[in-house]
């Protein structure tokens, strides 16, 4: 399960997810890629989930990069306490994900396998996903 070390702030505001991706919405280690189509926040035991699901189907061959790292504490209150008495203690992490974020990329299979890979996991993501390949054409004039 991922989560960071240590954090500077034991507890955080819940943010906005409006707009899109501006940063990692390219494959760039792999050959393919998981892209979110929705904004959300993915889980670290989606993501564990996701990987395994990813790594099992290609029986450990190639290579398999996750993007998205959870740093986001998501606090909780007890079940039945009544509302006051400050915020809740820190549950689980979570990564935010806009949409045109690349969230899993994979390189060393072929592309049917990739893309069933990249199917299964997508069906443990809360977010809707596409299957998208490496710009093969790297043009340097255009930014």
């Amino acid at each position: 399960m991922l989560l960071p070390k240590r954090v500077k702030y034991r507890k955080q505001h819940r943010g906005r997810m409006t707009g899109k991706a501006l940063r990692g919405n390219k494959v760039t280690n792999g050959e393919y890629g998981l892209q979110a189509l929705q904004c959300g926040w993915i889980t670290s035991n989606q993501i564990e989930a996701a990987r395994i699901a990813m790594t099992r189907y290609i029986k450990r061959g190639g290579q398999v990069w996750i993007k998205i790292f959870p740093d986001k504490p998501i606090t909780k209150k007890p079940l039945g306490t009544r509302m006051g008495k400050g915020k809740g203690a820190p549950e689980f992490w979570v990564a935010v994900v806009k949409p045109g974020r690349v969230m899993f990329e994979i390189q060393g299979v072929s592309e049917d396998i990739a893309r069933e890979a990249m199917r299964l996991a997508a069906h443990k993501l809360p977010v809707k996903c596409k299957f998208v390949k490496r710009e093969t054409l790297e043009t340097g004039g255009e930014q």
